[in-house]
């Protein structure tokens, strides 16, 4: 009789080719189109924001790695992609100060206080808008024309809809010839890497459906209510930086639910967040608090929809 042999080891069992820093440079892949659009539409303050956030992102890491006595991994790509969205959700013509110190923010409290990549809580590239939001308001509500080479002030579409009832046009809000943050304006070049990723299946598509999904159905019924007081779906999938959430950070591997279920949850979520704060806060935009926020609840979401094990009772 012949002796079987099975190999005893731990899990997981089920081993992949790709590993972080190959999923980390294909998003960078993936923002390279977005980077371009800035660069054409904010010239040099495109190149020296996103220059001083990358830069502040790798050295923050490689300094608290250093004093924590972790394994260096600031070429892993993940410090990259943090500061590079960081730079896209700041507006151009925001000091470099502001964006190295928010950029510090985003790594140190953001990330490495947690425990590094795969322990932290909220998105840090959000978490580091978010604290610049509140310690410079002024700043960070300072908006610029694209191709002007001089702070010329102008309000975002979006701030324009709440407060003065005037639309940009849904081609300007899909090339990206309007104000607002440096990556966010350009929805057409936002898609072409939203695209790569998705057909790479480097993120789960479940979320940025959820997401968009309900910002259609919700603001398709309060613009047949106001057709008048309320932009059309169309224009509020285009404006803000609702594209860019959706596929560049609300997917976050880490910050988001585990299971199919719980995307879902976490996507319409956003969705109903955004409408609201779009349609009744003070604030013309609600991106960056809309994911947050469920960042926030993720334990719990992940902890309500965990699929029951094979055999056990209800």
């Amino acid at each position: 009789m012949k002796e079987e042999h099975f190999l005893v080891s731990t899990s997981p069992h089920i081993r992949s080719a790709e590993d972080i820093p190959k999923i980390m440079y294909a998003v960078i892949i993936a923002l390279i189109p977005v980077a371009i659009a800035s660069i054409y539409f904010f010239r040099l303050w495109a190149i020296k924001l996103m220059a001083v956030c990358i830069i502040t992102a790798m050295g923050t890491e490689d300094i608290f790695q250093r004093l924590r006595k972790k394994d260096i991994t600031v070429f892993d790509g993940s410090a990259i992609i943090t500061g590079l969205l960081l730079a896209f959700i700041l507006p151009p013509s925001l000091p470099l100060w502001a964006a190295s110190l928010g950029t510090f923010f985003a790594i140190a409290l953001g990330k490495q206080i947690f425990g590094g990549l795969g322990y932290n809580i909220f998105n840090p590239a959000l978490l580091g808008r978010a604290f610049l939001m509140a310690t410079f308001p002024v700043l960070m509500t300072t908006w610029t024309k694209p191709f002007s080479l001089d702070v010329v002030t102008s309000a975002t579409p979006l701030a324009q809809m709440k407060f003065a009832q005037s639309f940009v046009s849904h081609q300007s809000l899909f090339l990206g010839n309007v104000s607002g943050s440096l990556g966010e304006t350009s929805a057409l070049a936002i898609l072409i890497g939203a695209s790569f990723l998705l057909i790479r299946k480097i993120i789960d598509w479940r979320i940025p459906a959820g997401y968009l999904g309900t910002v259609v159905l919700l603001s398709s019924i309060f613009w047949f209510i106001d057709p008048k007081g309320f932009a059309d779906p169309l224009w509020h999938l285009l404006a803000g930086g609702l594209i860019l959430g959706a596929f560049f950070m609300a997917p976050d591997m880490v910050t988001t639910p585990v299971t199919k279920r719980g995307r879902w949850v976490f996507g319409i979520g956003c969705g109903l967040i955004l409408i609201v704060i779009r349609s009744w806060s003070g604030l013309p935009e609600g991106v960056m608090y809309s994911i947050l926020l469920m960042n926030a609840i993720t334990p719990l979401i992940n902890r309500f929809t965990h699929p029951r094990i094979f055999g056990e009772q209800k």
